[in-house]
This record gives structure tokens, C-alpha cells and sequence, in this order.
């Protein structure tokens, strides 16, 4: 299993148990987006796996945020590296 996700509130929170890589991104990416418009939670997080994540593994997080951001829908990243939270900050605002 690549994504698992609970429902807290109106927090929907997403793990990413493995790195993405560029055969599994754009299913993780649909994934992702279905979750967010079946729950319609009022904001989002995303659990990355511990380590260096992969530039795919990004990737998915930056795309998953522009579609959040699209429906006002706030996204922060968690478990990420100190680098891997900067290139996220730098790639989505």
C-alpha cells in the first residue's frame, strides 16, 4: 500500500508509506485529489517517508498542494527533512 489516510475533524491527513517514484507519481497524485474531494476536509496533511524524500515523492506533494490551494484548501507537509520543507516552501508559494 503506497497512501493511507484518516479523517480527524475536518483535518484529512495523508501517509505516503514508500517514496514516488516517476511510475507510481500520477497514481499518487489521483489518489490524493480523490481523497480531497470525497472527504472535503478543511485543511490537509501530508506524512512523507522518513528520509530524503525522492524528487517524484515532492513532486506529488507540490501537485497535491496546487490542487488544495485551488479549492482553498490549506496543505502542510510532515516528517520531511529541514531541505526537503525549504524546496517544498520554495515550489508553492
Amino acid at each position: 500500500m503506497l497512501i493511507s489516510h484518516s479523517v480527524d475533524g475536518d483535518t484529512l491527513h495523508v501517509t505516503l508509506h514508500h517514496s514516488v517514484d516517476v511510475k507510481t507519481r500520477a497514481a499518487a497524485v489521483v489518489e490524493i485529489e480523490a481523497l480531497v474531494h470525497t472527504h472535503t476536509p478543511g485543511r490537509v496533511t501530508v506524512q512523507v517517508p522518513a528520509g530524503e524524500p525522492t524528487p517524484a515523492t515532492l513532486s506529488v506533494v507540490v501537485r497535491a498542494h496546487r490542487m488544495c490551494k485551488s479549492l482553498d484548501i490549506p496543505l502542510s507537509l510532515s516528517g520531511a527533512t529541514t531541505a526537503a520543507q525549504r524546496l517544498f516552501s520554495a515550489n508553492t508559494t
